[in-house]
């Protein structure tokens, strides 16, 4: 078993608050640089860009998780990672059902740009996207699991868009794997700040939204292979704490 630097939350130009230099090369690129070896794209309630990344980290460095981020009903963020683009974009069809029916507004939200491998922009995602499903939290998750996927609340330390801000808690029934904390705190941290997360595995991610913000690898997770598989083995795994986060 090896240890993986990885970076499980990253935003791409199709976020409308993420900047238009976040395409595939670029951030595979930076990633490569500051020795990450698994990342997942996760841009707000869409996977519209995972097939792109996918395709252009074919036979590199850094392994790429095809994934979203999900905003529920309470506003809270959920990461959402698949097997593969397929999976996710499956997923994606599911959310877009539950999303009202509103157009982006590019002045006041920004663009969301679909991309293929080389950052080129080949159309626009016109739904807004920067808003809540109608999913609570309760059934998003039930809904990932039931598509195999991982699903796990984000930045639990932040008030905003964190379930602990928005809800006060983390049901302690939830079925979740693992929760992540954001690059504005430490595990020491968050747990001084909030005991009740001693029962989880603790990740940390960037949530990049632009390329400065891809640095070296917060977490590091023992894995037999750099795969979607061996995460979920990992992250379900309550024998050994499998992931070490700075």
């Amino acid at each position: 078993m090896r240890k993986f630097a990885v970076d499980l939350h990253l935003h791409t130009a199709l976020s409308p608050c993420a900047e238009e230099e976040m395409t595939p090369p670029a951030i595979l690129a930076q990633a490569a640089a500051n020795g990450l070896q698994i990342i997942a794209i996760t841009d707000h309630n869409t996977a519209g860009n995972t097939p792109a990344f996918f395709e252009a980290a074919s036979g590199g460095p850094v392994n790429v998780i095809p994934g979203m981020e999900v905003q529920t009903r309470e506003e809270v963020h959920l990461v959402c990672l698949f097997a593969g683009p397929d999976e996710a974009l499956a997923w994606q069809e599911v959310v877009y059902a539950h999303l009202p029916p509103l157009k982006n507004s590019v002045r006041f939200f920004g663009s969301q740009q679909i991309l293929n491998a080389a950052g080129e922009m080949i159309g626009t995602e016109d739904r807004l996207l920067l808003t809540s499903t109608d999913f609570s939290v309760e059934e998003a998750v039930a809904e990932v699991r039931a598509r195999n996927g991982i699903c796990y609340p984000a930045h639990v330390d932040r008030p905003a868009f964190g379930i602990i801000g928005n809800l006060g808690f983390i049901p302690p029934d939830l079925p979740i794997s693992v929760i992540e904390i954001s690059r504005n705190i430490n595990r020491a941290g968050a747990l001084a700040k909030f005991p009740a997360l001693g029962r989880y595995p603790i990740l940390g991610c960037s949530d990049a939204h632009r390329l400065a913000e891809i640095t070296r690898a917060r977490s590091l997770v023992s894995l037999e292979e750099p795969t979607f598989a061996a995460l979920m083995e990992a992250f379900w795994d309550r024998r050994q704490n499998r992931i070490e986060v700075d």
